[in-house]
């Protein structure tokens, strides 16, 4: 059987309220601000754009981390595992984890972060960077994708004297994040608006288009029907609606209706609509998978100082059994703090899912999860380690330090505690 996404509340609220917004914009709070220092000694202040397609606070930087090994080797013992001489290997609950001692840094996994929980960001090497987080804590994160080291498609800086600065990674020196200053103007907006997806599915955010465009001044461009090249700027357009025959049907905000095709944007190359949802995390929609994407006005702004930096995970997990354990929570025998991410998809819409935005987590089989969001949605998740057999264990660190490790299949229910301002308000 197939997930199912449930809306409640607040999101079906949301949806209500995007449809009859007009104008595209955001707060200008809701925009990166940082200080760019550079290996040359040049500082560069002013609003981010960090790898075309992230440019909020709300947005992730996505990387990897290192595993906590030996939290994995505890985890084995108490599952009557075998570690492997030949190499650091585990197999237990038909997963085979191994690592190697020789390398760099001893393993890694799929990680990302919200921008807003950061302080800073320091490259490290051609494929690394250090984080610094509001909490203090520091994070290293090895490259996967784009969005850090040299695959870094560029880091523009809108400075306040209306320059636009583009800087390689190879040029970074240390970035530094902070709040708008009071009264500074973007010249020009995050998109945001509500996609909706062949099963009805609603999701409302911040979007990124083709996981290249995210401002009011991009371009969405194609061929229409009298075989004119048209380039639309995004702050024009209404709504774009996929046409099974190819193209999209355009509708801009002054009401003009349009058939684009021909590009990437509007077309089969289409790389899908990513949507930064600040109560949940981030969402990917394949485009073959979009009914509609309406652009509208952001309600209210997810601002740097609603992120905190994220506190340590904290929960009390239920066996099969009807047994209960509270303590400090290891998910997957990895993720330990609250600005950390669980993946997943329902149907075939991939999520990211903030820890610290959930509030109860259920197995459903052996394949899926129930998670309860704390603004009420529900999703039900599949295809991830997250939350399916492949999980490596819900590890309790119990307060006389002694560890409890509940594998998948005895999993019953995880509540976990509610981080103290360490979840954004989706207003």
């Amino acid at each position: 059987m197939k997930a199912r996404w449930l809306v409640r509340g607040a999101a079906a609220c949301a949806w209500a309220w995007a449809v009859g917004a007009t104008a595209v914009a955001a707060q200008p709070s809701d925009r990166l601000w940082g200080t760019v220092h550079t290996v040359s000694g040049a500082v560069h202040e002013g609003y981010l754009r960090w790898d075309r397609n992230e440019a909020a606070w709300a947005d992730v930087l996505d990387g990897q981390k290192a595993q906590n090994l030996d939290l994995q080797d505890q985890v084995a013992e108490r599952l009557g595992a075998e570690l492997d001489d030949r190499g650091r290997a585990v197999e237990y609950l038909g997963v085979r984890i191994t690592w190697d001692d020789d390398g760099p840094l001893p393993g890694s996994a799929d990680a990302g972060i919200r921008f807003g929980h950061l302080t800073w960001l320091r490259p490290t090497s051609a494929g690394s960077a250090l984080l610094g987080l509001k909490s203090g804590e520091e994070v290293e994160m090895l490259a996967a994708g784009t969005d850090l080291g040299d695959g870094l498609r560029s880091l523009e800086v809108d400075t306040p004297d209306g320059r636009t600065v583009e800087l390689p990674w190879r040029d970074l020196d240390r970035i530094e994040f902070r709040a708008a200053p009071p009264g500074s103007r973007p010249a020009a907006a995050q998109l945001w608006g509500t996609v909706e997806d062949r099963w009805g599915d609603r999701w409302t955010g911040y979007v990124s288009w083709d996981r290249d465009e995210v401002l009011g001044t991009d371009v969405l461009d194609g061929t229409d029907e009298d075989g004119r090249r048209r380039e639309i700027p995004f702050d024009r357009l209404a709504q774009v609606e996929p046409l099974f025959e190819g193209g999209a049907r355009v509708v801009l905000r002054d009401g003009e209706e349009l058939v684009l095709r021909g590009t990437n944007d509007v077309d089969d190359g289409h790389r899908g609509v990513q949507v930064a949802d600040p109560g949940l995390g981030e969402v990917s929609v394949e485009w073959r998978d979009v009914v509609s994407v309406r652009f509208s006005t952001s309600p209210a702004g997810a601002g740097y100082d609603g992120f905190t930096g994220g506190a340590v995970l904290r929960g009390t997990v239920t066996t099969d059994a009807g047994e209960a354990f509270t303590g400090t929570l290891y998910w997957d025998a990895d993720e330990r703090f609250t600005w950390e991410l669980l993946d997943g998809s329902a149907r075939d819409v991939a999520m990211k899912v903030e820890f610290g935005l959930i509030e109860r987590i259920s197995r459903l089989s052996s394949r899926r999860a129930r998670v309860v969001l704390r603004d009420g949605r529900v999703l039900e998740l599949e295809g991830s380690n997250d939350v399916d057999e492949g999980n490596k264990g819900i590890v309790v660190e119990l307060d006389d330090g002694t560890l409890q490790v509940v594998e998948w299949d005895r999993f019953d229910s995880v509540v976990f505690a509610d981080p103290a301002g360490g979840a954004v308000d989706a207003g």
